[in-house]
């Protein structure tokens, strides 16, 4: 699959993964420098030809997401400076996504101005996966194809053979009902539903819950887990109402302190997670479990180059 006029690059956020991504593809990551000076300044420099050439940049904008986010930026800059023909830029996770909305007076809208940065920088494309918001979409001038890794998640839990009526999906929140829906569709069972309210930043607590859990197998979906409070307190909390067993699953594992810890602590038996954020060494515990979105973004790149469709996938 090899083409000479396409050509796959990796930032330093998550290296792995864009190999991954290059050997599905049938090719190799090109040959880049990428150098942070003591005084935190960040240098690209491309160390092949890129003139006339269809390029994909993979670099998610996770921890430290400044640092990877200005990274990214100066990468395109040097792409376009060097004539790329385009520039296609594959963000696994898209950093500021909850900032997508003004919900006080006077606070940004931070996932436009991160939008408008990649634009203006010189970006062509941006292929991302399970964006917190899919209005975040509309944020770019530019296209966006938006990947889904549910039917990825769905299918490792029906591999373990956790599918049908003895399974409850339960959305964390009310605004998950959608994404929860989905997968109850695909295991073929019902959804339920917790009601919590947010006292403030990264803490949760459990008010309702809306459906039927008792004598259930439940697995929590969730687009990402940062600080692990909500699903950690709504496991607890089907826990207490009749559930036989609880999983999670999510995208992208953040995983902020204190994380580990809570999901180390909790009732959880299992968080089935993706590779679009690099699982660092100190967050690897045995009840994390990583599937990866290697082959999704392969051939969404693929289907980009051919000029597919990439909705078809799903």
């Amino acid at each position: 699959m090899d083409s000479p006029r396409v050509k796959i690059f990796a930032g330093t956020s998550n290296v792995e993964l864009a190999k991954k991504i290059a050997k599905k593809y049938g090719t190799t990551v090109g040959d880049a420098e990428i150098v942070r000076f003591k005084d935190g300044e960040v240098y690209v420099c491309v160390d092949e030809t890129v003139r006339g050439r269809d390029i994909f940049v993979i670099q998610s904008t996770s921890e430290p997401v400044n640092e990877n986010l200005m990274e990214l930026l100066i990468f395109i800059d040097a792409l376009r400076r060097a004539s790329a023909k385009s520039i296609n830029v594959v963000i696994p996770y898209y950093g500021y996504a909850r900032q997508d909305r003004k919900s006080r007076p006077r606070e940004p809208i931070t996932a436009k101005l991160v939008a408008n940065l990649l634009t203006t920088a010189g970006a062509t494309r941006v292929l991302t996966l399970d964006l917190h918001a899919d209005q975040i979409q509309g944020f770019f001038d530019i296209p966006v194809d938006n990947m889904q890794a549910l039917p990825l998640l769905a299918e490792t839990f029906i591999k373990r053979g956790l599918a049908g009526d003895k399974v409850v999906v339960v959305s964390p929140d009310i605004g998950g009902v959608k994404r929860a829906r989905k997968l109850a569709e695909k295991l073929d069972c019902k959804i339920a539903i917790i009601d919590k309210r947010r006292p403030k930043p990264n803490m949760s607590e459990v008010m309702n819950l809306i459906g039927e859990v008792e004598g259930k197998i439940a697995i929590f979906i969730d687009d990402m887990i940062d600080t692990a409070g909500t699903i950690t307190n709504g496991a607890e909390a089907i826990m207490q109402r009749g559930a036989i067993e609880a999983y999670a699953c999510c995208t992208h594992g953040i995983f902020s302190d204190p994380a580990i810890e809570r999901l180390e602590k909790s009732c959880l038996k299992e968080i089935i997670i993706t590779d679009s954020i690099k699982l660092s060494e100190r967050k690897k515990i045995d009840k994390i479990k990583v599937v990866s979105v290697d082959e999704i973004l392969a051939e969404a790149v693929k289907r980009i180059v051919n000029n597919e469709s990439v909705s078809a996938l799903f």
